[in-house]
C-alpha cells in the first residue's frame, strides 16, 4: 500500500502525527503481506523500531471471503456426503477465529510479551520488545532485530555459521513451546526466523500462536514415542483421547489403517519423508472415523511441517523424528521431577477432598428426588421408538386392507344382484367399489415400499 495510506493508518490509530510519534520513519516497506505492511523507524528516545501497519479494509475483505467459504462449505456437507466427516463448517469457523485473532494485533502484542517471559532465561532466543505506547489493534510496534531472516540465505551459508548449531537452538525453542510453555508459534517459517550474530535466534509475527493443554502436551508426547516405538494401538488410542468421545469408532480398523500409513516408513530415516505431511494424513483417516480432532493439535500437525521445511534449509539430512524424540523423552523424564509430583498429589489431594466433602449433599439431593412422588425416568430407547413405529404402520396397513375388501365384497354382491344404473353392461355401484378398492391396494403397495 502507499506510504499516504501507511501514514493515515498509523496518525488514526495512534492518534498523533507521524512526526511526533516517530523520529524517523522509513517509507520504503521492509516487507509486505496480505494483511499487514512493515516498515522500518525510530523512536524519539533512540530505540530502532519496526512498525506493523494493517491494510485498510482488510478485515471487511476477509469478512466477505468467509463468507464465500461458509455458504461453500454448506453445500459440501449439504451434497457431498464425503465431506461431512471433516465438518466443513466447523473447519471455516475455526479459520475465521484464527483471521479474527490475527488482525488484532493487541493480542500479538500481548502473544509476544508472554512468550518473551517464557524465553527470559535463554539468551540464545530473542523475542522482540513490543513498545505499547505505539500500538493499538492496527499499529504494533516492536524491537527490529539486528540479523537476517532465513529466507535469505537459500542454502547458502557463511563458512562461520555453524549449521547443526542453528537446528538444535531452533528446534529446542519450539519443543520448548510446544511440551514445556503449551504457547507455542504457529507459523514458524524461514521468514519469521531470523539469524542474529553468535549464533542466537530471534522469531517474529505471532500473529497465530497455538495452546496446548497439559492433557494435549502429554498426548503429543505419547504419540512420538508411539510412533518411534511403531506402536500404533497405542496411538490410535491418543487420538481417541484427545478427540470427543465417540463409541461408534472401529478400532481395529481405523489402527489398520494408520498403521498402513507409518508402517512402510518404519525403519527409514525421515530426512526424505515429510513427517507433518504424514501426521495430517492421519488426521484425514480419523475424519473418516468421525474422530474430530482438536485445532490445536491441527495447528502443531502444520507446524511440524513449515519446522521441517525450514530445517531441511539448513541441513540436507535433517531428521526431525530424532530431534522430537529426544526432546519429547526428555520432558517425559522431567514428570516424575520430586518437585512436580509433589505438586500433582498436592492436586490430587485438594480433589480428593473436595469430592469427600460434597458427596453426602448429593447423595442427600438424591434420595431427595428418588423419593418424591413426582419422580420418573425419562427413557428413551431408539429399538422401542421403531417398535412403535412399526406397530403403527401395521395398524394403518390392516385397516385400510379391510376397507379394500369390503369395498371388493360390496362390489361382487352388488354384481349379483345387478340392479340400479350401469356403465358399458356393469353395475355403476360395482365400478365404483373396485375402483376405490384398487386406488387403496395401490396406495398400500406404495406406503409398504
Amino acid at each position: 500500500m502507499s506510504f499516504e495510506e501507511v501514514r493515515l493508518t498509523v496518525e488514526e490509530s495512534l492518534g498523533k502525527k507521524l512526526e511526533v510519534a516517530f523520529a524517523t520513519f522509513e517509507t520504503v516497506p521492509i516487507a509486505a503481506a496480505s494483511i499487514a505492511q512493515v516498515h522500518g523507524a525510530i523512536l524519539h528516545t533512540g530505540e530502532k523500531v519496526v512498525v506493523k501497519v494493517q491494510r485498510p479494509g482488510i478485515v471487511k475483505l476477509i469478512k466477505n471471503d468467509l463468507g464465500v467459504l461458509y455458504t461453500m462449505a454448506s453445500l459440501f456437507e449439504r451434497y457431498i456426503t464425503e465431506s461431512r466427516p471433516y465438518n466443513p463448517q466447523a473447519m471455516v469457523d475455526e479459520f475465521f477465529k484464527t483471521l479474527n485473532l490475527e488482525t488484532n494485533f493487541i493480542i500479538e502484542a500481548n502473544n509476544i510479551r508472554r512468550i518473551a517471559k517464557n524465553f527470559s532465561g535463554d539468551s540464545t532466543i530473542v523475542i522482540p520488545v513490543v513498545y505499547d505506547d505505539y500500538c493499538s489493534d492496527k499499529v504494533l510496534t516492536m524491537e527490529r532485530l539486528e540479523g537476517v531472516p532465513l529466507s535469505q540465505f537459500n542454502g547458502q551459508f557463511h563458512e562461520d555459521i555453524n549449521r547443526k548449531i542453528l537446528v538444535e537452538r531452533g528446534l529446542r525453542a519450539f519443543f520448548l513451546m510446544v511440551f514445556k510453555h503449551g504457547l507455542f508459534h504457529g507459523d514458524l517459517h524461514a521468514g519469521n526466523l531470523f539469524i542474529l550474530p553468535d549464533h542466537k535466534i530471534g522469531l517474529v509475527d505471532f500473529g497465530v500462536v497455538g495452546r496446548l493443554s497439559n492433557k494435549s502436551r502429554d498426548s503429543i508426547a505419547n504419540m512420538l514415542i508411539a510412533m518411534a516405538g511403531e506402536d500404533y494401538e497405542s496411538l490410535t488410542y491418543e487420538y481417541l483421547e484427545l478427540a470427543p468421545y465417540n463409541g461408534g469408532v472401529n478400532v481395529d480398523q481405523f489402527t489398520k489403517e494408520i498403521r498402513d500409513l507409518f508402517g512402510p516408513y518404519y525403519g527409514m530415516t525421515f530426512k526424505n519423508v515429510n513427517l507433518g505431511k504424514l501426521l495430517l494424513d492421519s488426521t484425514s483417516i480419523a475424519a473418516r472415523h468421525s474422530i474430530i480432532m482438536p485445532s490445536e493439535l491441527m495447528l502443531f500437525f502444520k507446524s511440524i511441517v513449515t519446522v521441517e521445511a525450514m530445517g531441511r534449509t539448513i541441513l540436507e539430512d535433517f531428521d526431525i523424528l530424532n530431534y522430537m524424540m529426544d526432546f519429547a523423552q526428555e520432558i517425559f523424564a522431567a514428570k516424575f521431577d520430586t518437585q512436580l509430583l509433589v505438586k500433582d498429589a498436592h492436586q490430587f489431594g485438594r480433589d480428593s477432598l473436595s469430592f469427600v466433602r460434597t458427596l453426602p449433599r448429593q447423595l442427600k439431593q438424591l434420595m431427595r428426588k428418588l423419593n418424591s412422588r413426582d419422580f420418573a425416568f425419562d427413557l428413551h430407547v431408539q429399538e422401542l421408538n421403531d417398535v412403535k413405529l412399526s406397530i403403527e404402520n401395521s395398524g394403518f396397513v390392516i385397516a385400510r386392507g379391510m376397507l379394500a375388501s369390503a369395498l371388493i365384497i360390496a362390489g361382487t354382491l352388488d354384481l349379483s344382484f345387478n340392479k340400479g344404473p350401469q356403465f358399458y353392461g356393469l353395475p355403476v355401484i360395482t365400478l365404483s367399489c373396485y375402483f376405490l378398492a384398487f386406488w387403496i391396494g395401490l396406495f398400500l403397495f406404495q406406503t409398504k415400499r
